[in-house]
């Protein structure tokens, strides 16, 4: 039996539903102590902000550091300390007020690393991207098929994802303007691939 190999891909689009914000509280100081006092209070801060807008569960610590700061010449000139905060917010408006509270009531002290989008819910983006692979691979087998004087039979195998690889969903950010607390929310384009082999048959 004869038969043709072909990986097709196909993508959809789902709007980012959740986003994750970094950031951190900075202190200054002449000496360790005073650098930390000051970042304690920033923090204390952000912790109580969060608090108001997230459930404590998704507030999450991910360092405090003390180094000696240094001025444009390479000069020590005291200490600087950092505590850094990962915050999941339920959706993307909250992210919004989230940052604009924080930057009025931390100020200067709070330092805001980036701003994540994530999908927790497909909305059957999955099922399409992989129906739209599975068509491409079949459009893709019957050329060749045409061009070897053949035709498509019966489907022999399917594997999701390239050979040797799992299942490749992979995430793409292509950023355009949301109303949600002026976060880019953008569409996350969801693409996998399938591969497919398919009997050959005879046309004649």
């Amino acid at each position: 039996m004869h038969t043709v190999t072909v990986t097709g891909t196909g993508t959809s689009r789902v709007a980012p539903d959740t986003a994750v914000v970094r950031l951190a509280a900075v202190g200054r100081g002449s000496g360790v102590a005073e650098a930390f006092d000051a970042m304690s209070g920033a923090a204390s801060t952000i912790a109580g902000v969060a608090a108001a807008h997230v459930e404590e569960r998704h507030v999450a610590s991910t360092g405090i550091s003390v180094w000696p700061a240094r001025d444009h010449e390479g000069r020590e000139v005291g200490f600087e300390a950092r505590h850094g905060y990962a915050v999941g917010c339920p959706d993307l408006s909250v992210a919004g007020e989230l940052l604009r509270r924080l930057a009025a009531e931390v100020g200067d002290r709070l330092t805001i690393e980036g701003v994540g989008l994530e999908v927790t819910e497909d909305h059957g983006a999955g099922d399409k991207a992989r129906e739209a692979a599975f068509h491409d691979a079949r459009d893709r087998a019957a050329q060749l098929a045409r061009m070897a004087g053949a035709g498509l039979g019966a489907v022999q195998s399917i594997v999701e994802g390239d050979v040797g690889d799992g299942p490749s969903p992979m995430p793409k950010v292509a950023m355009a303007r949301d109303s949600a607390g002026g976060i880019e929310a953008g569409e996350v384009s969801v693409t996998t691939s399938v591969t497919v082999v398919w009997e050959l048959v005879s046309t004649s």
